[in-house]
C-alpha cells in the first residue's frame, strides 16, 4: 500500500453501505484511458462488505417495500432531478474514467440515466393485474405483485451510469433494495450518485454500492444465499459463473450479454442513410456498445459501391481526445483491451482480410499528453471468411467486417452463423422482405432502415449467447416482482 502523501493525487472511492461511505482497507487502480496513466482507487470490496451490504438492504426491505408505488416514485423523480442539475460534472467524470467522449456521456448517458428514473417512476403507476372468475364454484382469483428482496445488480464498464441506473430504477421502484456492484474499471459515476441518494431522500439500506472486481466482490455478491435475484449485463463467460454460483439457491436471474450484431444491407436500400447510419452503428463509444454492428453484408451488386463509400465515411469518423467536441471517439477502456481489439485484426490480416482504413493504416495525430491512452481509428475489414473467429467472436472495439452475399436466404443463413443473437438491422425499401427478414433474424432486437431506436416499454434482451430474460417496461416490473394467485371462495 502507498503511504498517505503518495496517494494524495488520487481520487479515493468509498464503498456505500447503510446510508454511509465506508472506507476501504486495500484499493484498486482506475486508470484515465486517454492519457493511459492511474487516477482513481476503487475499494478491492469481498465478502466482508458484500456480507454488510446484503444485511443493510434486508434491514431496510420492510419499509421500504411497505411505502405506496407513488411514495417511491417521488424520490425516483428527485434523484432523476438531481442528476440533470450534476449533468454537466457526470458527463466530464463519465469520459474521464471511460475514455468516451464528453459530447457522448454528455447527450447520450448522463441524460439517459436521468431518464431510466423519470420512466420507472412513471411505468410503475401504470401495471394492473389479473383477475378471473369462477362463479360456478363461487370463487374469484385475481394476483398480486411483490417485491423479491434483496436484488444483486453487476453492470458493465462501456455506459457505467447508463446501464446501472437501468437496473437500479425497476428494482427500487418495485419495492426491493439493492447491492450494486459497478465495473471496477468504471466506478465514478456510481460513487458520485451515492450523494445525491442521499439528498434525494432513497433511506439508508435501500441503495448500497460495493466496489471491486467480478472474482471477489461480484462472486460474493451472486453467491450469498440472501439475495434472490440477479440482474447482470457483460459477457457470456461470466454469466456461465454466475448461473453455477446462483443454481443452489434458484436466483431469479436477467442475463444481457455479448452481441455480434449484423446489418443486412439489400441492393434496395437507401444508402445515403444506410452508410451513415451503420458507421454510427459500428462505430458509436469506439464500438464498446452491445448493440454495435460488428459484421455487414451487403448484397453483391451493390458491394463495391458500398465498400467504397463506407471506408470513405468511416475515415470521416474522428478519433482522439475525449474533451474536444469535433471527435466521435475517444479511448478504449484499457490498455488490455486495446491490444486484445488490435489482436483481431493481426489475427484478419494474417488470414487474408483487407484492413481499408483504421489500425494500422491511418496514423491518429494526438497530443504529446495523450500519446500513451488507448486509442484506435474505426477500422473496416473485408475477405474474411464466416468461420473466422473475427466473424464469430465480440471483438466489442471500433472494428466491423464488410462481406458480400447473394440471396435473402444466403443474408439470413449468414446473419444467424454465431452463437450471438443480440440486434440486427436490416436495410431495405421492400416492407415486405423487411418484415421477413425480421422475422427470421434470430435476434431479441431487430431494427429496420434505422439503429438504436428505443422504446423503453419495450422488451431488451438477447437470444442464445446472448443472454436470457428481458428487462423494458413489462419485463422489468415481472422480472423485479413474484406473481402470487389468491383465490376468495365466497
Amino acid at each position: 500500500m502507498p503511504n498517505a502523501s503518495e496517494q494524495r493525487p488520487y481520487l479515493v472511492l468509498e464503498n456505500f453501505i447503510g446510508g454511509k461511505f465506508i472506507p476501504s482497507l486495500s484499493h484498486i487502480d482506475s486508470y484515465d484511458p486517454s492519457i493511459g496513466e492511474v487516477y482513481c482507487r476503487v475499494p478491492d470490496s469481498g465478502k466482508e462488505e458484500v456480507e454488510a451490504a446484503v444485511a443493510a438492504a434486508k434491514e431496510a426491505f420492510p419499509d421500504w417495500s411497505a411505502r405506496s408505488p407513488e411514495q417511491r416514485a417521488q424520490v425516483l423523480n428527485k434523484l432523476a432531478d438531481l442528476l440533470e442539475a450534476h449533468l454537466e460534472e457526470l458527463a466530464q467524470a463519465e469520459s474521464r474514467d471511460q475514455g468516451k467522449t464528453v459530447t457522448f456521456a454528455r447527450t447520450v448517458d448522463i441524460p439517459r440515466s436521468a431518464y431510466n428514473f423519470r420512466f420507472f417512476a412513471s411505468s410503475l403507476l401504470h401495471h394492473t393485474t389479473d383477475c378471473s372468475q369462477m362463479d360456478h364454484m363461487g370463487c374469484l382469483n385475481y394476483t398480486v405483485r411483490c417485491p423479491v428482496g434483496v436484488a444483486g445488480l453487476i453492470s458493465p464498464w462501456n455506459l457505467p451510469l447508463y446501464l446501472l441506473t437501468w437496473k437500479i430504477a425497476p428494482a427500487i421502484a418495485t419495492g426491493n433494495t439493492v447491492v450494486a456492484k459497478p465495473s471496477e474499471m468504471t466506478s465514478v459515476t456510481a460513487w458520485m450518485m451515492c450523494k445525491l441518494m442521499q439528498q434525494a431522500g432513497v433511506p439508508p439500506g435501500v441503495v448500497n454500492i460495493v466496489f471491486g472486481t467480478g472474482p471477489r466482490a461480484g462472486d460474493a455478491l451472486v453467491g450469498h444465499p440472501d439475495v434472490p435475484l440477479v440482474s447482470f449485463t457483460g459477457s457470456t463467460a461470466t454469466a456461465q459463473r454466475i448461473t453455477e454460483r446462483s443454481a443452489p439457491y434458484c436466483k431469479k436471474l436477467s442475463l444481457e450479454l455479448g452481441g455480434k450484431n449484423p446489418a443486412i444491407i439489400f441492393a434496395d436500400a437507401n444508402l445515403d442513410q444506410c452508410i451513415e447510419t451503420t458507421v454510427r452503428s459500428s462505430f458509436s463509444n469506439q464500438g464498446e456498445i452491445c448493440l454495435c454492428t460488428s459484421r455487414i453484408y451487403v448484397e453483391r451488386s451493390i458491394y463495391s459501391e458500398f465498400l467504397e463509400r463506407f471506408v470513405a465515411a468511416a475515415k470521416k469518423w474522428k478519433t482522439g481526445v475525449p474533451s474536444d467536441p469535433s471527435n466521435n471517439n475517444g479511448a478504449l477502456i484499457s490498455k488490455e483491451h486495446l491490444e486484445k481489439v488490435r489482436s483481431f485484426i493481426a489475427l484478419a490480416k494474417s488470414e487474408g482480410g483487407v484492413v481499408h482504413c483504421g489500425e494500422g493504416v491511418d496514423q491518429l495525430e494526438l497530443p504529446e499528453r495523450n500519446a500513451k491512452g488507448y486509442f484506435m481509428p474505426a477500422t473496416v475489414i473485408s475477405g474474411i471468411s464466416d468461420s473466422s473467429r473475427v466473424m464469430q467472436e465480440e471483438i466489442f472495439g471500433p472494428v466491423t467486417c464488410v462481406s458480400p452475399f447473394d440471396t435473402e436466404d444466403e443474408a439470413i443463413s449468414k446473419g444467424n452463423g454465431v452463437r450471438y443473437g443480440l440486434g440486427a438491422t436490416v436495410w431495405s425499401r421492400d416492407v415486405g422482405k423487411v418484415h421477413r427478414v425480421a422475422r427470421r433474424i434470430q435476434a431479441g432486437m431487430v431494427w429496420t432502415n434505422c439503429w438504436l431506436v428505443r422504446d423503453l416499454n419495450l422488451p431488451f434482451g438477447g437470444m442464445k449467447n446472448s443472454g436470457v430474460g428481458r428487462e423494458g417496461g413489462k419485463d422489468s416490473y415481472h422480472f423485479f416482482t413474484e406473481v402470487k394467485t389468491i383465490t376468495i371462495k365466497h
